[in-house]
């Protein structure tokens, strides 16, 4: 076959494979956890042991350790419904941290969890505080967390309505909640508001700077705005958060892929889908997305290697006809 003809199969299977493949949506299913361990003191606490387990009917259950900063990240958990809780040990100190929560395709920062000899864990308090008022200080806590657990239960039923005025209520108490904003962005969504969904997420990040979660919704809805400048801007500031601590998170590298190829930089999106592949190679999307860059760049041995082990990962998954058809062409 003659090197122009080459170029012409390889242009037109570009054109075909590029046929439904604008605006792919962003990695769900997966979540992810990360947090930081503390002594009394408040100083960071290396090689402790940290513990997951679901709360529910199905069995789950992590372990990673910390690293020298106290920080400790678990990625690719199976998003599902429900709560996580949370156990520290390091020698003879403990913490727990009950209530944990996940969210699909995001990375979700749980308070600091405390280890000592003599009691569990709770969020660390302010300092100068009496231990009196420590103690009121976490029970209000507390009796705020199960609010938003029952928040949480009205949202995973699909009461969203109830979910918001229970949100609004604990606003009303406590006026900067980024995290009930977050949760508040999380039910318009559900209820299909986006207008609403993105000023909650603002006013999260507004409040704490910090939200990785909401900066990553927000790279969502404005990438399904085709608002792909906005979205690029959202996405790596999660991604910067996420990885504060050296940690990184595959699916939000992922997204960040997706949105560049929805910008039509195929070369940047190819380098961000190589990073997620290389925290995780078992992410079958991610394969298949490489494939689709290096195909659209030209790099037809490497988009077939990519593509075969998205078949691999995925015999049955969404793309797998497609890629076989790519397979078959390219040939």
């Amino acid at each position: 076959m003659s090197r122009h003809l080459t170029r012409r199969l390889v242009s037109a299977t570009v054109a075909i494979a590029l046929v439904g493949a604008a605006l792919p949506v962003l990695a769900q299913g997966v979540a992810s956890l990360r947090g930081k361990v503390i002594d009394e003191a408040g100083k960071p606490v290396a090689g402790a042991e940290v513990v997951l387990e679901f709360v529910g009917d199905l069995k789950q259950s992590y372990k990673v350790v910390t690293s020298g900063n106290g920080e400790w990240v678990k990625t690719g958990m199976i998003a599902t419904p429900g709560s996580w809780t949370i156990t520290v040990t390091s020698g003879k100190k403990t913490g727990v941290l009950p209530g944990a929560r996940t969210k699909i395709g995001e990375m979700t920062r749980v308070a600091d969890i405390t280890i000592s000899e003599t009691a569990a864990s709770v969020s660390k308090a302010p300092a100068g505080m009496s231990p009196e008022e420590i103690a009121k200080r976490n029970k209000r806590q507390e009796e705020l967390q199960k609010l938003f657990d029952a928040t949480n239960v009205a949202f995973d039923a699909g009461n969203y309505d109830e979910a918001l005025v229970k949100l609004q209520g604990i606003i009303k108490e406590i006026e900067k909640c980024a995290a009930c904003y977050a949760k508040m962005g999380d039910v318009y969504l559900k209820k299909n508001d986006t207008k609403e969904a993105e000023a909650a997420y603002l006013k999260a990040i507004e409040i704490d700077p910090a939200q990785a979660s909401s900066y990553a919704a927000l790279a969502t809805i404005y990438n399904e705005q085709k608002k792909f400048d906005e979205a690029t801007k959202m996405s790596a500031k999660a991604t910067e958060l996420m990885g504060a601590s050296g940690g990184t998170d595959p699916t939000a590298i992922f997204n960040q892929g997706v949105i560049f190829w929805n910008q039509g930089k195929a070369a940047e999106a190819k380098a961000e889908w190589e990073k997620a592949i290389k925290l995780d190679p078992k992410m079958a999307e991610a394969h298949y997305w490489l494939g689709m860059a290096n195909l659209n760049l030209g790099k037809i041995p490497d988009a077939k290697v990519a593509f075969n082990e998205y078949l691999k990962l995925a015999p049955t998954g969404q793309y797998a006809a497609t890629t076989k058809a790519i397979l078959d062409t390219i040939k």
